[in-house]
């Protein structure tokens, strides 16, 4: 740190005199107010407002969109093989966020048409851009969300529920977590009873060969490995969580 001192002392020196000669006043905050009263905020604080915007991006991208399903069953897929860490966290975590785009690419391709695209020729304003924005993404949740879950969570905010398109999100963000971790797991647990049969036959043969002091999972992980190359696991996966997005979510 006392190497550094020196350093920091002059290029302060340097910069204080553009400091102290920058033109005082330059508005930090200003609101325009259109003839139908509605307001628009200045550019600086709008990119204020999408750095902000930026900081709560992963919890947005794991709690609106198919990114959640994906990782959960990747995991399981993982778990079930007998591979601790094969494939490792970062390629499963890359491979559901190249899916979780491909499956998003419709709604974000309707988001970025109907509400960037106008915004940016400066023919609506902000608010009205972030309404038409989260209309693609809120029908996309509400085909996902199961209608058990939807009206726990209403019922628990005392939120009534007429339409599902004005469901708000604060009841809808939960209920489509907890019916995609229900959807996952389910996948999951189909995925599971091949390689379970798998590993039971072979802790049968084993012990009836007496072998007992052998672990199961040397004999059965070449196996496992051998069955999901044979059957193309990797593309049934991947079609299967693709296409469980095409129909609404159901009940």
């Amino acid at each position: 740190m006392t190497k550094r001192l020196p350093f920091l002392l002059f290029v302060f020196t340097l910069l204080f005199p553009m400091i102290a000669g920058a033109d005082p006043g330059i508005p930090a905050f200003t609101v325009q107010t259109d003839a139908q009263g509605n307001q628009d905020y200045t550019l600086t604080i709008q990119i204020l407002l999408l750095m902000t915007g930026l900081t709560l991006l992963p919890a947005a991208l794991i709690a609106m969109t198919s990114f959640l399903r994906i990782i959960v069953v990747l995991a399981l897929l993982r778990q079930a093989l007998g591979v601790q860490s094969t494939p490792s966290n970062q390629v499963l975590i890359g491979l559901a966020l190249f899916l979780t785009l491909f499956i998003m690419s419709p709604v974000l391709d309707k988001i970025y048409k109907d509400a960037v695209t106008p915004y940016l020729n400066e023919q609506i304003k902000f608010k009205e851009a972030l309404d038409i924005g989260a209309k693609p993404l809120h029908q996309f949740m509400i085909e996902q969300t199961r209608e058990a879950d939807l009206g726990m969570f209403a019922q628990m905010a005392d939120v009534e529920l007429k339409d599902p398109q004005t469901v708000p999100f604060k009841v809808l963000i939960p209920a489509f977590m907890t019916s995609e971790l229900k959807t996952a797991f389910q996948i999951g647990f189909m995925i599971f009873i091949p390689f379970l049969i798998i590993d039971l036959v072979v802790a049968t043969l084993l012990m009836a060969m007496g072998m007992m002091m052998l672990s199961p999972m040397i004999i059965s992980l070449p196996f496992k490995i051998m069955l999901f190359v044979l059957i193309d696991g990797w593309a049934l996966i991947m079609g299967t969580l693709a296409n469980s997005f095409v129909v609404a979510g159901g009940s």
